[in-house]
This record gives structure tokens, sequence and C-alpha cells, in this order.
């Protein structure tokens, strides 16, 4: 049923119906126009038979080769009544089991009916039944497979078009659609830009022969996928180039600070310091997740033991629990980033008890606070935003390093709460053997 529901199969039955519909009117007119016509044919040569057998029969002579007779058994009734009032006409019947054309007229005060016979008309009238409904039945047909191919075309390039469109919404930017361009030249990132297939070899624009409402969609597609991609990598070198020219000045400034004597106003300072000497840290980072240079040092590690030693090395309070220890494949240096900045998030954005669960390859932290916004749960963290609704909603730049650092490390990162409340965030690790060397 999902089948014929698909836009391919839509297209085909519409056009198959129309040309049914179609066929079945000219069929029906056709058979109409051709039987009047023979029919009217069969009706004068049986009233030039009613005349010539009229003729004789007022001169007393005999009717000749003209099947005639007065008042015939196998005259219908309303023939016989037509000719009881004076008038003449002729109909179908049948004369002694056999179709026949009628044709009566008055002669004194009975029937002269003439009859001729009327199979062989029946024949040529079922034959062109059956020639009109054979070819009604082929341009069915042909319209039919012609309309699936259309139609399969547009519905290939319509999924073509889709699935890079999903490709894209997913972080593919580089991924495009590629038709080929009215003049037959490729659109896209594989173009040549400096041709325009649309215009005359002077330059001037020429009208297009045809319109493709796919094409135009499909390079809308890779114009908004190109024009993002653009301005994505600006915000990425923007932001690369800004944590580059800050890290600089913030180490001298932390150097100088160090000279200050010891005091209330010291302790501020090196604390704005380094706080924005972190964020620093975290934006080039971030730099370095989204050029995607970032390769993880892959090894096995004890999963259980691993958590344990990166939970206590960020000094920050939480239940470690192990319910099913594992060995997996992973980085542990990004491993201890990516749990060092959930613990900082459920900390500083929750409320404790903050508990980490280990169940084989599954990594469970969980707070007891308001929860994860919805938006980040739909969407995913996002930069520069904090968890205070003052500022706007999300949860900073941590969570957005977590999410680069699972990317690399292949692990799968979910964002939920808790149905008793808290937020909770899944690791799903990777349990495999080693890449063997060579």
């Amino acid at each position: 049923m999902r089948a014929l529901s698909s836009l391919r199969w839509k297209i085909a039955l519409t056009t198959t119906t129309v040309c049914c519909l179609v066929a079945a009117a000219l069929g029906i007119l056709v058979h109409n126009v051709v039987a009047r016509q023979i029919v009217g044919e069969v009706r004068k040569e049986a009233a030039r038979d009613l005349d010539h057998a009229l003729g004789h029969y007022e001169y007393g002579t005999a009717h000749g080769d003209v099947n005639a007779a007065l008042d015939p058994p196998g005259l219908p009734a309303p023939l016989r009544e037509l000719v009881a009032r004076g008038r003449t006409g002729s109909m179908v019947g049948t004369h002694g089991g056999e179709p026949v054309m009628w044709a009566a007229g008055p002669a004194d005060r009975a029937a002269l009916a003439v009859w001729i016979p009327y199979g062989s008309t029946r024949g040529r009238l079922r034959h062109i039944d059956t020639a009109i409904l054979a070819s009604a039945a082929l341009a069915a047909g042909v319209v039919a497979l012609a309309g699936l191919f259309l139609a399969d075309r547009i519905s290939r390039r319509l999924a073509t078009t889709a699935a890079v469109a999903r490709r894209i919404s997913a972080g593919d930017l580089d991924a495009r659609v590629d038709f080929p361009a009215y003049g037959g030249r490729a659109t896209g990132a594989g173009a040549a830009p400096d041709t325009d297939p649309d215009a005359d070899p002077d330059g001037r624009p020429r009208p297009r022969r045809y319109r493709d409402e796919v094409r135009d969609v499909a390079h809308a597609l890779d114009t908004m996928a190109a024009s993002l991609q653009e301005r994505l990598e600006a915000e990425k070198r923007f932001t690369a180039d800004v944590a580059h020219e800050l890290r600089t000045p913030l180490t001298g400034s932390l150097a100088a600070a160090a000279l200050l004597p010891e005091g209330r106003p010291k302790e501020m300072i090196n604390d704005r310091l380094r706080a924005l000497h972190l964020l620093t840290e975290d934006l080039l980072e971030i730099s370095r997740l989204d050029s995607g240079v970032e390769r993880a040092d892959l090894s096995r590690v004890e999963l259980g033991r691993a958590v344990e030693r990166a939970v206590a090395g960020t000094r920050l309070p939480a239940e470690v629990r192990v319910v099913r220890d594992a060995v997996v494949l992973t980085d542990r240096r990004r491993l201890d980033r990516i749990l060092a900045n959930l613990l900082a998030n459920a900390h500083r954005h929750g409320r404790p008890p903050v508990e980490v669960t280990v169940e084989g390859p599954v990594v469970a932290i969980r707070d007891h606070g308001p929860g994860y916004p919805a938006e980040l749960i739909e969407q995913g963290p996002k930069r520069f935003r904090t968890g205070d609704p003052g500022r706007g909603r999300g949860h900073g730049l941590g969570l957005t390093i977590v999410a680069g650092q699972a990317a690399v490390l292949e692990i799968v990162l979910e964002f939920a709460n808790a149905p008793d409340g808290g937020a909770l965030t899944t690791l799903r690790l990777p349990v495999g053997r080693l890449p063997e060397a060579g």
C-alpha cells in the first residue's frame, strides 16, 4: 500500500485513468458515428427495396428478386403499427430466426414489407467495436508505461533531492544534488562558474526552451547549502581567529596578575582571567572539532575503572555505580573530557545528588535538577547559550564540546529528562577490536 501511495504510482495511475476515460469517450463517439453510418446504409438499401416492391405492387407485377410479402408473420409490431397509421419505416428484427432489417409501407389496407439480411452488418459492428477496444487498450497501455517512466524519473529526482536535504540537515554540508543545468552543464559544487548555460555566445541571456521545476528546486537546494556552508565556514574561521588572538594577551595577563600583591583584588582578577582563559581554550577546541582534524587514539579500556578515575579527577561530588563492567574501544583522554564536562554541567545547572551509572558499554549521568530544556533535547546543544533563562536556553560550550568529542569517538549521545525529574545524559560506547596495524 505504501508503494501505491508514492508519487510515482499516483502520477502513473492518474495518467492511466485519464487516458482510459478519454479512450472510452472517443470509443463511444466513434462507435456511434460508425454504427449510425453503417446502419444508415442498410436502411437506405431496405428503403430502395421497399420502393421497388411498392412499385411492382401498384402495377400488379411480381416483386422480382426482392424479399417482400404482405403482412408477413415476422413483421415487428411497432413497424406494423407505424404502417397502420399510413407511414413507412424500418427497424432491425428477425425473420426465420436470422437477423434482418425490415422495411414496410402501406399497400391498400395491408402492410407490404421487405427484409434484407442483417447478420453481416452486426458482424462488421462487432469487429469495429473489437478494434476500438483493442486500440483503446493499446493506447492506455502505452500511455501508462510512458506515464510510469516519466513519473519514475520525477520521483527518483525528488527522492535524490530529499536525500541530499536530509544529509545537509544531518551536517554534511558538502552534499549536493548536482543535476545538469538547462544547457546540459552541471550545477552546484562541480559547475564551471565562468559560463552561463542560458546565455548566448555574446553573453546576452536567452529564453529557456523549457522549464523544469524539479531542477529548479534542486538548484535552489544546492545554492542554499553552498551559502550555508560559506557562512558556517566564516563563523568557524572567526571563532578560531578570535580564540588564537585572545590566547597570547590572556597568557600575558595571567603572568602579570601573578605579580600583583596578595589580596581580594588579585583573587578577583585571577578568577576572571582564568574563566576567560578556559573560554578561549574551549573555543579553540570547538574550532578543531568543527574542522574535522581531530583523530582519536583508540585503545581497549575497562569502562568502569576509567569512569571512576575520571570522576575522581574532577573533584566534584558524584556517586559512581558500576552495575556491569565492559571493555570498550575509546580514547581515555577524550572520554575524561566528556565526563568532566557532563559532571560540571550537572553541578552548574542541576542539583545534587549527581549519579553516574555504568552498565556494560553504557554510561548514564543524572542529576536531580530542573532537567534539560526541550529545545536542547530536540535539537542538541548550541554554543554561546547558557542555562540562565535571562541569557537564553541551552547549556553553553560544555555540551557542545561533549557532542563534538562523542562524534570523534563514535559514541551515541542522548539527552533526556528522567521520569521523576533531573537531566539524564546517556553515552553508548562502541565495543570492538582494534584495527590491525599495517
